[in-house]
This record gives C-alpha cells, structure tokens and sequence, in this order.
C-alpha cells in the first residue's frame, strides 16, 4: 500500500489545478459585470467558496441587489455545516481549529472523507485546504486580469470540474449508509432542479443524509449491527 504522503501532493496538485481554471471563470464573470480586480481576488481569499460567490455573481448579472446575491449565496453554502460536523474529528480545538475551518469546502471534505485514520484525514485536509486557498485566488485574479476570454464551457471545463468532485467521492461510496445518502441526496437534487434557486438543490440533497441512515439501520438484523457495532469498536481502538 502507498504511503499518503506520495499519493496526497499528486492528488492536491490536480485538484488545485482544477481550482485555478474554475477560479479563472469566476474571475471573468466578476469582471464582466463591473468589479475591479482587487474586489474580486478580495472577495475568493474573504469568501473561498465558489459556488456562493458564482451565486452573488449570477444575482448581480441579473439585475439583482447585491446584498441578495450575498443573501443567496449564504444558503447554498449551507452544506459547510455538515462538512464541518465531518471535519470536527480531526480538527483542532481552540482558536485554531476556528482558523482551519475557513478551509471547510467540497474539495476538502471529500478528499479528507475517505481516510479513517485521524492523522491521515487531518494530513489530507490541510494540504488540499492550502492547495486550494492558493489556486482559487490565483484563478480569480488570472480571469480578472485576461476578462472574458476564459470560459469554461468553452472548453467544456464546466464539466470537468464536478467530474473531478465525483472520483474523489467514489472511495466514500463503499460504506453502505453514504452510499444510499447519496444516492436519495442526488435523487432530491434532480428533482428539484429547475424548480428552485440555482444551488439551492445541493442543499435540499442534504436530506439524504438522515435517510441514509435510517435505511441502512432498518436494514441491519441484530447480527449484523453487533458486527458493526464491533467493528466501529475496532476502528476507535485503532485510531486511538
């Protein structure tokens, strides 16, 4: 088995790059509607969360108030909470576990996600956190700079990226109960796409988490939850 120290900076690498691409859109969408460059890099070292800050770009573009952009941009971002509740284990307490959580996104919580070892996860979150705290500014501030000239869907790189965000979840999907949050969480999110907000439907997805949960107890005989409760027992041990 590899070390994670040799597959976690290979790793970083390609999702930082991918970062910088989609930074780079933002940073011309920004500039497109009237920001000047040091508000939009500004705004991805303040904000680092893409997905409110393409929202308040989208709300702005439109015609709408600013402070409704940002209005909307804080419910989509509403998933940090649960990925900070995932993050926690790992995290350190006091002052500085409040300055890591500003490196509690998508890309951090999946990359962490998969490893159990408490070490390895905490290892794994802050590398991709500086990867990504460095790239996405540097991409807002490349698209603010060359303007309208990068898109991603130009190149076909609006897909690209949510690619990258699903290869990374595979290794979490072989856990019984994500999987079938997953899978009732993405169920909601295309049901209700198209009806709702623009990232509104990723936060609705959440409910897939209490019904993961509930399907994968009701489906566990009494065997079965002692050897899961054994084994759990065995993972605590382990980390300790």
């Amino acid at each position: 088995m590899r070390s994670p120290w040799r597959t976690i900076p290979r790793d970083v690498v390609v999702i930082a790059a991918s970062m910088w691409v989609i930074g780079a859109s933002y940073g011309a969408a920004a500039h497109a509607i009237g920001l000047a460059w040091w508000q939009i890099l500004l705004m991805a070292c303040a904000v680092l969360a893409g997905s409110s800050e393409f929202v308040l770009i989208s709300v702005v573009a439109a015609g709408g108030v600013p402070i409704v952009g940002a209005l909307a941009g804080l419910l989509v971002n509403a998933r940090n909470i649960s990925y900070g509740l995932s993050a926690g284990r790992y995290l350190p307490r006091g002052w500085r576990g409040l300055a890591a959580a500003h490196f509690v996104n998508d890309e951090t919580a999946v990359y962490a996600a998969p490893h159990t070892d408490l070490n390895a996860a905490r290892r794994a979150f802050f590398l991709c956190g500086i990867g990504v705290a460095a790239s996405w500014p540097l991409g807002a501030l490349t698209g603010s700079v060359i303007g309208q000239v990068v898109s991603p869907e130009t190149l076909g790189l609006d897909a690209a990226f949510p690619a990258l965000l699903f290869a990374l979840a595979i290794p979490a999907l072989r856990n019984r109960e994500t999987r079938w949050a997953a899978i009732f969480g993405g169920a909601m999110a295309i049901a209700t796409a198209g009806f709702v907000t623009a990232g509104l439907p990723v936060v609705l997805a959440l409910v897939g988490i209490p019904l993961g949960w509930v399907i994968t107890r009701r489906g566990e005989t009494p065997e079965g939850q002692h050897k899961a409760d054994t084994q759990r027992s065995d993972d605590k041990i382990l980390v300790s």
